[in-house]
């Protein structure tokens, strides 16, 4: 069996330009979309990052606010620049680079973000809002799976969808967006993770397995069953060389699968752009 990619470089371009019609139609409304952007100190994989959503920013048109601070900066002043943000008009939607130098508290800089302008959807309210199912900004990673499932019809609806990983950027977000009577949802959802005894027989039960762990081939084909949907959402980094948390070998079991580049990365990208233009609509 040779698994059918889930391509996320090809449907984040077509989520940009989405954001690139809705972005000029507020434009012509009087309205140019702002997205902020935090960074403090200098860790460089922090800002290469930042400088990706800035470019992605200046792809689709929207105009990019940054404010760069020094590592030593007082958790005042960073307060001080955030509480800026919040009252701008001009910046709807902005994030806090993590993480943040030590001595810095980022669950007191965290919970100072505006809600509303929360564009990685991880904002207490916002998670909250998930939890309730109301409307609300998701979690970026999390949207842009179900999302990539979707576009590729993945059956999801009805299914016993198995989440590797527990973390607050993906596995818990996920697993409650998954289990919600929406379209493209309405799953039956097993979280497990990396501190679980005997993983194999739990995921193999899996008609869709996200890997969401931060292990490198932390999925094997063994764990897969066949014809199942595989989604590496995990990396980790071996040298130069970004690792995803399902083996390369698992295509040869698989139904789906994410590529080890290209994959969920890219519609993480795309559904901030798309967060934040919901943002400047709501404002609006």
């Amino acid at each position: 069996m040779t698994a059918t990619l889930l391509d996320g470089e090809a449907l984040a371009a077509r989520v940009r330009a989405e954001v690139t019609d809705r972005v000029a139609r507020l434009r012509s409304a009087g309205v140019e979309v702002g997205l902020g952007t935090i960074l403090v100190g200098d860790d460089a994989p922090s800002a290469r990052y930042v400088a990706m959503k800035h470019a992605d920013c200046a792809e689709v048109g929207i105009r990019s606010v940054h404010e760069h601070l020094p590592a030593d900066v007082s958790q005042a002043e960073l307060e001080a620049t955030v509480a800026r943000f919040n009252a701008d008009p001009a910046v709807h939607a902005y994030l806090v680079q993590l993480p943040l130098p030590a001595g810095l508290d980022e669950e007191r800089v965290l919970l100072a973000v505006d809600p509303d302008k929360d564009v990685d959807g991880l904002h207490p309210v916002n998670l909250g809002r998930l939890v309730m199912g109301t409307p609300g900004t998701l979690p970026c990673t999390p949207a842009g799976i179900v999302e990539l499932l979707h576009a590729y019809d993945v059956p999801v609806e009805g299914r016993h969808v198995v989440v590797v990983g527990r973390g607050l950027t993906i596995g818990r977000p996920l697993a409650l967006l998954l289990a919600l009577k929406r379209p493209g949802c309405n799953a039956a959802v097993t979280v497990v993770h990396t501190g679980v005894a005997d993983l194999a027989p739990i995921v193999r039960q899996g008609d869709v397995v996200v890997a969401a762990a931060g292990r490198a081939g932390l999925v094997t084909p063994e764990m897969v069953k066949p014809g199942a949907a595989v989604v590496g959402a995990g990396t980790s980094w071996e040298g130069r060389r970004l690792l995803s948390d399902v083996d390369e070998v698992v295509a040869e079991v698989a139904g789906w699968i994410t590529p080890r580049i290209g994959g969920v990365g890219p519609m993480t990208r795309a559904m901030l752009l798309r967060n934040a233009v919901q943002a400047a609509e709501r404002a609006r």
